[in-house]
Formats: C-alpha cells, structure tokens, sequence
C-alpha cells in the first residue's frame, strides 16, 4: 500500500488533493468520495458450500460440511478463509496439485479442520497453496 499526503484541509468532507508518496501523481476528491473503494470495512461471508471458487477469494466461507480446494482456479495471492460451525473436525479435500500446512514441507491430499477452527488459505500460484490456521 503506497503513502497518500492529503493537501488541503484533512479534516474529512470536501474538496481534496490525494497525493502518492511514492508516484508524485495527484488525485482530486471530494470526500466522503462515493467512486473510491478502499477495501472491505468487514470480511463479507460466501454462500460455497462444497468446492471453492474464485468468487469465494477475499471471503470467509462458514462450513458445515467438508470442502474441497480444486486445481488451476485460483491466481497467485489470492485468499479465501474458512471457518468450521460445527462441533466436529471437518476435512478439507485438496485436488490442488501442492497443498503445505504453513510450516511444513510436506503436499497434503486432505487437512482437518478444527471445531470452530478458522483456516486461511493463501493460493501461490494455480497449482500450490498454503493453509494456516487451525488444521492439522
């Protein structure tokens, strides 16, 4: 995320020039600014219920049942967290060609997910993905 100095008034509606710390290039806003996204306020919750999808990346998915992370759907740095509301461990299926629990080195076929665990999995490329959280 690049540095923005705020000219002008900062102290929040109005007219305002938005400058990139690092591009020198300016921008001119009226604030609260209706055009300008900076990102979700909150983590929004997916409806998947059984195979990720690309529309579940920046979500979290609330299961209560196992779900399966497929091969080449995914690009580099995308996310997609998972939550397990049951009171049982709950597996996570990986097709994708190389799945790493953080901290190991060793391609998982299937992950468990705790009870109430929650999961993060963080897709390096197509292909490869590394889970962390609470999955063994």
């Amino acid at each position: 995320m690049s540095n923005i100095k705020v000219q002008g008034n900062a102290s929040g509606t109005g007219t305002h020039t938005l400058q990139s710390a690092n591009t020198n290039s300016n921008r001119t806003a009226t604030l609260p600014d209706a055009d300008t996204t900076l990102g979700f306020l909150n983590v929004p919750v997916s409806s998947t219920t059984t195979t990720m999808a690309t529309s579940d990346v920046g979500k979290v998915i609330s299961l209560s049942a196992g779900i399966t992370i497929p091969n080449s759907t995914f690009s580099a740095g995308d996310v997609v967290s998972l939550y397990n509301n049951t009171s049982g461990s709950l597996t996570i299926t990986c097709t994708i060609t190389t799945a790493y629990i953080a901290g190991t080195n060793t391609d998982q076929a299937t992950v468990s997910l705790a009870t109430r665990g929650v999961a993060t999995v963080l897709f390096i490329s197509g292909t490869e993905c590394v889970i962390t959280g609470n999955v063994s």
